[in-house]
């Protein structure tokens, strides 16, 4: 008997299967999770997006229209889930803590370039990846690291495929710059070769192979 099909699993969760919608996790959830960890930077933080995301897809499963893959369908609400936490994080001050003051907390923090040292290129490009806007960081994780087609990636993040080019372009250009300045002790934009920087240096942060 061929297994069920994603679709056919989402469809029997929808009519009351209790096992399908934990069979459609098990076949997805490791490419969801490399999503969120690779998104926000921070495996607490991914786990708990990505359960919000799971939490979201279990219980809206009956919207689900067909109009994409289930796959593709997964991947957005995991990816919404990820940037609505990026948005807070960002929209959060920072506190110091009692009897710490913003020196103290300026001093312990390792400089931006301290990576280059040991020329680490994985923690550099990661370093670097998450200074992204958090829409250029979305689409670069999802067409260079994934590895996903535009189209696909076009519909996961509801925008125009052009769009999902013109982030990754644009991207890929402000990776290749700050990059360029750690690799060179913090130069100005424009020195030294930046050539490293594109698919494969991406695929190093990403966990994958070049």
């Amino acid at each position: 008997m061929l297994p069920l099909s994603d679709e056919d699993l989402l469809a029997a969760h929808v009519a009351g299967d209790r096992e399908a919608f934990a069979e459609l996790v098990r076949r997805h959830r490791d490419r969801l999770w490399a999503v969120a960890v690779r998104t926000l930077h921070d495996r607490e933080e991914a786990a708990d997006a990505l359960q919000d995301a799971l939490l979201k897809a279990y219980r809206s499963a009956d919207g689900y229209r067909g109009e994409a893959a289930v796959t593709t369908w997964l991947h957005r609400i995991v990816v919404n889930s990820c940037l609505d936490r990026v948005r807070r994080r960002q929209a959060r001050p920072t506190v110091p803590l009692p009897g710490e003051s913003t020196e103290d907390e300026g001093r312990r923090r390792p400089e931006p370039a301290s990576p280059v040292i040991d020329h680490d290129t994985h923690l550099v490009v990661r370093q670097a990846l998450a200074q992204l806007p958090e829409e250029q960081r979305a689409a670069l994780i999802l067409v260079d690291v994934q590895g996903y087609p535009v189209a696909e990636v076009a519909t996961i993040l509801g925008v125009a495929e052009g769009t999902v080019k013109s982030r990754c372009s644009r991207g890929r250009a402000r990776l290749a710059t700050m990059l360029s300045d750690l690799r060179n002790g913090g130069n100005p934009p424009g020195h030294g070769d930046v050539s490293g920087i594109s698919r494969a240096g991406l695929d190093q942060a990403g966990g994958r192979s070049a």
